[in-house]
């Protein structure tokens, strides 16, 4: 794919990055070098989901503006692709709220005929709309641009954490317009429930929109999210009018109600630039002007621009990867921006932050009036603790330990744990909850910044409770797993349908997280806890059918499912089927070997990766979210993330090698369409993630829930890798893994030293990477399995 970008734009950048190290100290420890020449935003951006294109943010944001190319269709079940489609070529705005279901305040600018309405894809005139070419289209971090042809308006745009920036440079003439579009649906938002927009006497803009997302209706029916914005611009319109729809009112200054949008307009000068800033709130409009004044008051384009990139400079090289091969550099950085970027703020510069109820909270102050930590959005965590979750814990814990407190303020607010959340609000996305597990991995990775009583008595809860379990929480058969040891299947029902449908699924899944809480509990002295913990992590076992060695959904009355089909995906599996889910048992991978037999399991898990090699590890090239459900293997869905990791357990430490290698090489591209699988659903950060750690040969199918967690060693695809250690929370400075020999054929490991000590085993302790050091592997063309 072709950009705009030259290598003369990347050594200015280079150079601008270098300089604004000297002023901002985020970047010093990384020079001058520019590791934001290596992510593409655009790579995998067909068929992406509405979070995935937010190339104006910086890491975590709140303010994520992004071209949308489909924004105002929106999507019938709430997470389907929408938002921006690399195969699309018309523009119709610029939201600025990016979340798992939210979305919305769209700027956008227009020349000519005033029109209110979005133009389509198939016909963009018909509204406001522009036709756009990827090669006037520059997409970098913490920066975007792109050359509205019809409008001939330059569009740019980047962001502090709370306050997006929109530079539109127009053509001469005297209809040179700004859309606030505010009241329609856009993204994941769902139906708008209400919106304001209005010119202050000041001048400036600002108004709010509330929406009723799918997501939100389906796991706490009634709730809603607010988005709240101030905006000032640079130039004063010479007219203004207030519109719904088609419906314009010139002279009027505020609207109110659904379809409430804005108009400014100015006669500009040719490639006169009119500038926009925009801070935002989830609580409030007043919450809103004061993140924009604390953080963009006198505060440029350019300035906000260059501090964007130098702070994504900064969390790129937390990690560093020296290789001459270009591509694996660009998957990798663009696989840990995506991981950086998901996951946004939703409090202010002063702690305010929404509620589970719709009020307002705050968290609570240091000395300096500064929030103690922040509160984010987030998608489900379902399969973070197998990529997110252990690069947080490798070289972001501050984040880490920031995103528990977070989830702690929704147990204390609505008394229970929330596996995905938009504005506080419940979003569980699939109905189950390991919020509980990745806590106990903080913990035992060392993050212990956090109230420890208070996230185990919620991980606990989580675990065991059931009584009065709200739809948000998930885990809403947990009542069966406790009374039977595993949760009975049923076939049919009238009941919600994760209460009944996903029998087998839930049970390898609860027996996951009750094991890393039980290894909570037992080093924290609960004995009880870890004994009853301790007893339902094994109920994956009720399920393992010793004749078939495959996991097969169990009745109440102890009998195995009739007319079994192991391909069949939804039947007692969640978005999977019984032959990937059998090896969903990564806190005992030595007992699932023992059932199924060593030799057998090679043979089955080598012939499994063998035929999916032909589908490139997932659906083939089918543009599909959901393509490779019924395959042996589908490493475009969270439950198959770890099981090309265990050869390791099972004695073949060279296949894990080389299957983790391929699906490097294979499932990842860098085009628009080929990124993450064929369209496939990248799922804030997970499967960027997943490429980050395991291209350095790191990996822990445990998610670091054993008491001394170790993380299993693979085959870098890099000569050497720094990691920086954050040392408020590890001893070390920094963790260095080289390779000797490698090569496209060099992929199998012959030695592992640790500090010059021999590893006889393909693991390492992760106390050892916390105390920093160097690994060092030997490469060759031969497998080896001993050590």
């Amino acid at each position: 794919m072709k950009r705009k970008s030259s290598n003369k734009k990347l050594c200015i950048l280079g150079l601008m990055i270098a300089m604004a190290g000297i002023c901002h100290p985020g970047a010093r420890a990384q020079g001058s070098a520019n590791l934001t020449q290596f992510v593409d935003p655009n790579i995998g951006t067909a068929h992406c989901r509405w979070f995935f294109y937010t190339p104006g943010a910086v890491p975590f944001g709140m303010a994520k503006p992004a071209p949308a190319t489909n924004g105002h269709y929106g999507n019938a079940g709430g997470w389907e692709a929408v938002g921006y489609d690399f195969r699309h070529t018309s523009i119709e705005g610029f939201p600025n709220f990016h979340e798992f279901q939210i979305g919305g305040i769209v700027f956008a600018p227009l020349t000519g005929k005033l029109q209110t309405v979005p133009g389509t894809l198939e016909d963009p005139d018909s509204g406001y709309r522009s036709r756009f070419d990827h090669k006037d289209e520059t997409a970098t971090t913490g920066y975007y641009s792109v050359w509205l042809k019809d409008y001939r308006i330059k569009a740019e745009l980047t962001a502090t954490k709370r306050v997006a920036f929109h530079r539109y440079t127009f053509p001469e003439g005297k209809d040179s317009y700004i859309l606030f579009d505010i009241g329609n649906r856009q993204g994941e938002s769902g139906p708008v429930k209400d919106a304001k927009v209005y010119i202050t006497p000041e001048g400036s803009v600002e108004g709010f929109v509330t929406t009723l997302p799918v997501y939100v209706q389906k796991y706490q029916p009634g709730a809603e999210v607010t988005m709240y914005f101030s905006a000032v611009l640079d130039k004063k319109p010479v007219s203004y009018g207030v519109f719904r729809g088609k419906e314009i009112t010139a002279g009027k200054s505020e609207i109110s109600g659904k379809g409430a949008g804005l108009y400014l307009k100015f006669a500009t000068r040719e490639n006169e630039p009119v500038t926009l800033k925009a801070g935002l709130s989830y609580t409030s409009v007043e919450n809103a002007r004061l993140n924009l004044q604390t953080e963009a008051s006198g505060l440029s384009f350019d300035q906000a621009k260059t501090r964007a990139m130098s702070t994504w400079n900064d969390y790129l090289g937390r990690i560093r990867v020296e290789t001459p091969v270009r591509e694996n550099k660009v998957k990798f950085y663009t696989g840990l921006y995506h991981a950086l970027l998901g996951r946004g703020l939703a409090s202010d510069v002063n702690g305010a932050y929404p509620k589970h109820d719709g009020t307002v909270g705050q968290i609570p102050l240091d000395r300096n009036n500064r929030p103690l930590y922040n509160h984010y959005n987030t998608d489900a965590v379902w399969g973070a603790y197998w990529n997110l979750t252990q690069l947080w814990a490798l070289a972001y814990p501050e984040y880490y330990s920031d995103f528990i407190k977070s989830q702690l303020l929704v147990f204390k607010d609505a008394g229970w744990l929330g596996d995905g959340i938009a504005n506080s609000r419940y979003v569980s996305g699939v109905g189950t909850n390991f919020v509980s597990l990745i806590m106990a991995g903080a913990y035992m990775a060392g993050i212990r910044d956090f109230d420890v009583n208070l996230a185990y008595q919620a991980a606990l809860k989580n675990e065991t409770g059931w009584k009065d379990r709200p739809r948000g929480a998930g885990k809403l058969d947990v009542d069966r797993f406790l009374k039977y040891g595993f949760v009975n299947h049923i076939d049919q029902s009238d009941e919600w349908v994760e209460t009944w449908k996903f029998s087998a699924s839930h049970t390898l899944e609860y027996s996951f997280s009750a094991y890393a809480v039980g290894q909570w509990a037992k080093l924290l002295g609960k004995e009880q806890d870890y004994k009853q913990l301790m007893r339902l992590s094994r109920g994956w076992e009720h399920l393992f059918d010793t004749s078939l060695r495959l996991i097969r959904p169990k009745y109440a009355n102890g009998k195995f499912i009739d007319n079994f089909k192991p391909e069949e995906p939804w039947r007692g599996f969640q978005e999977g089927n019984a032959l990937q889910y059998t090896f969903f048992v990564p806190h005992d991978p030595q007992t699932l070997i023992d059932k199924i037999g060593k030799d057998s399991f090679n043979i089955r898990l080598n012939h499994i990766f063998e035929t999916s090699r032909k589908n490139s590890f997932g659906g083939g090239t089918k543009i599909d979210a959901f393509s490779g459900l019924a395959g042996l293997y589908n490493h475009g869905n969270q439950p198959c993330l770890h099981i090309s990791w265990l050869f390791n357990f099972s004695g073949k430490p060279s296949l894990s090698q080389k299957w983790v290698r391929a699906i490097c090489d294979e499932f990842y591209g860098t085009e628009g369409i080929h990124g993450y699988g064929y369209g496939q659903d990248e799922d804030q950060g997970q499967l960027g993630a997943w490429y980050v750690i395991s291209s350095m040969g790191l990996f822990d199918v445990k998610g670091l829930t054993d008491i001394h967690p170790t993380m299993g060693l693979g085959s870098p695809l890099f000569d050497k890798i720094t990691i920086r250690l954050n040392r408020h929370y590890y001893p070390g400075r920094q963790f260095v893994i080289e390779t000797k020999n490698s090569s496209k054929e060099n992929i199998y490991v012959q030695s592992f030293d640790l500090n010059g000590k021999r590893l006889h085993k393909p693991f390492i302790p992760f106390e050892a990477i916390k105390k920093g050091g160097k690994l060092i592997l030997e490469m060759g063309d031969q497998p080896k399995d001993d050590y």
